[in-house]
């Protein structure tokens, strides 16, 4: 009997059964398959040492979440167990932790082809962004990839300048009126709620005026404020959380914070769409022929199925919704980070002040690249302390061989300079872990030094084994690290330039007031005991 008579034959019986029987059956077949192919994982993957489980349904992943620094956790488990270690997830599942910068690096080498996204990460991503250049694989990230890269190289982010300086200069205007009425001693002026980012994005890479820093309320301007004021996670809401990476089918879970992405989708997926439809209007009409391509104008040519690099409208779309929600959360957190650790360190703050001022006007975008370096090293030293993005966690799409640079002890005594990884493994890396370790980045790890960064020996040789940016997974690593690190860069000092040069920053306590993490659409800081994601801080005017 041939392949093709047997599965007739074997749906021929199915349908004559129970439908209960069915499910029963086809349960049963999934069971074994998941069983065998755990088995099969165990076996090949290097049994490595690691933190006991700490709860039998958790694992050790609350021990995790309950931290306020989950870097300082992952850092004292590679302390323990050295550089790789396995990590006890929820429901018996095991994650396999990198430490390690050469581990690290051939991890990053292999995203996209040897490692790929978790089931969780997929679902998540689409319902989040949709299938852009974020939720993209293998082949086809790196069509997108080719499709958006001519907006993103130095001469198109240099031209994209001066709108960013048009975007803080009005929110300049905004804090002097703000603190021309409060007086000598300046105001308290929550820094996390002024979106020059979005605003700066919105008009740079879409010629569309988001209208946030003239106080007007976008439908997407009123979702990321709802983000703001959502609560802390609650031990329920902590318990989905762990269980997703078992069960990625609990984040259709209905609840406030998954409505307000939803919320969030379909407000992004309307503006963008009206966006792309008046530019490829404006484009077949030649109002955009001579001017340099922005990113918009980028993604509505490769719209045109004879391009070699096309894009999809719905690929087009996700872009932009990722790009978008970057530049309030990403950018946005990073630079509220700085102007906390600005805040906290005055002599930075005055040192980086004096810098800006002999510049004589506005840096240009050369100058913001190349000719400011206190600058650049408050901004990079900013992202090591500070990176938005908490962690990286793949899956192993086929066997894998990790190399180490330092030996680890197995959980059978045995020393080995490389684990073997079986298909189907789980593997993560903590940011906070490499960017913060004191065994890479020396005894002040973690403090608050920009001059690390101009010093002879400021970057330990650990630290220069890092392959990231300026040896920072901040942006990520290989193929998929962020393509718009150029852009995030750029804005960032040009705002943080105009605002350091022109107010003095102070906690609005003074020195000991508690910074906590806060959520809005992610984790971001706050001032202990603030609603929501809020930072006030006391703002003065510089006078010289």
């Amino acid at each position: 009997m041939d392949t093709t008579a047997i599965v007739l034959r074997l749906a021929t019986i199915l349908h004559s059964l129970n439908p209960v029987v069915v499910a029963v059956f086809l349960a049963g077949i999934f069971a074994f398959h998941a069983a065998v192919r755990e088995t099969r994982r165990r076996f090949k993957t290097t049994k490595l040492r690691g933190p006991p489980p700490s709860s039998f349904i958790f694992g050790a992943g609350k021990d995790v979440l309950d931290s306020p620094e989950p870097g300082e956790v992952y850092e004292a488990w590679a302390q323990e167990y050295g550089v790789v270690y396995e990590v006890p997830l929820a429901l018996g599942k095991k994650k396999v932790i990198l430490c390690d910068p050469k581990a690290v690096a051939h991890f990053f080498a292999g995203d996209t082809r040897t490692y790929g996204h978790t089931a969780l990460d997929k679902v998540t991503l689409e319902r989040s962004v949709g299938k852009g250049i974020l939720w993209a694989m293998g082949e086809n990230h790196r069509r997108q990839r080719r499709s958006m890269s001519p907006a993103f190289t130095y001469a198109s982010i240099g031209k994209l300048t001066p709108v960013f300086y048009d975007c803080v200069y009005k929110v300049k205007a905004a804090w002097d009126g703000i603190i021309g009425a409060n007086g000598e001693d300046g105001a308290v002026i929550d820094v996390s709620q002024w979106y020059v980012e979005l605003d700066s994005v919105g008009l740079a890479g879409f010629s569309h005026d988001f209208g946030a820093l003239d106080g007007k309320k976008a439908s997407v301007t009123r979702v990321f404020e709802a983000f703001q004021d959502s609560s802390k996670r609650n031990d329920m809401s902590s318990g989905v959380f762990l269980l997703l990476q078992v069960f990625p089918i609990l984040v259709y879970i209905p609840s406030p914070r998954m409505k307000l992405v939803r919320e969030l989708h379909y407000a992004m997926v309307d503006v963008c769409n009206d966006m792309l439809d008046k530019t490829k209007k404006e484009k077949e009409a030649g109002a955009l022929d001579g001017r340099e391509k922005s990113i918009i104008e980028v993604l509505v040519q490769a719209e045109r199925a004879d391009t070699a690099f096309y894009a999809t409208r719905e690929e087009a779309v996700a872009q932009m919704k990722a790009l978008l929600i970057a530049a309030y959360e990403s950018s946005a957190v990073n630079l509220v980070w700085a102007l906390v650790e600005l805040a906290r360190n005055p002599e930075v703050q005055a040192t980086l002040r004096e810098e800006l001022l002999d510049c004589h006007g506005d840096p240009t975008y050369e100058q913001l690249n190349k000719g400011l370096p206190y600058l650049d090293a408050v901004a990079h030293e900013t992202l090591r302390l500070h990176s938005s993005i908490p962690d990286f966690e793949r899956i192993a799409e086929e066997d894998d061989v990790i190399p180490l640079s330092e030996p680890v002890r197995t959980k059978t005594g045995e020393v080995v300079d490389s684990i073997r990884v079986a298909a189907g493994t789980l593997v993560g890396i903590s940011t906070p872990s490499i960017n913060r370790s004191a065994a890479i980045w020396g005894v002040h790890a973690k403090e608050f030094r920009p001059n690390r960064w101009m010093e002879k020996d400021g970057i330990t040789r650990k630290a220069q084994e890092v392959q990231g940016h300026r040896h920072l997974l901040s942006f990520g690593d290989g193929p998929r690290m962020c393509i718009g690190k150029g852009i995030a860069l750029a804005m960032f000092k040009v705002v943080l330039s105009v605002l350091v040069k022109n107010y003095v920053f102070e906690m609005r306590d003074g020195p000991n007031t508690v910074i906590e993490m806060g959520r809005a659409l992610s984790v971001r800081p706050k001032v202990a005991g603030e609603q929501g994601a809020r930072l006030p801080l006391r703002v003065k005017r510089y006078e010289g």
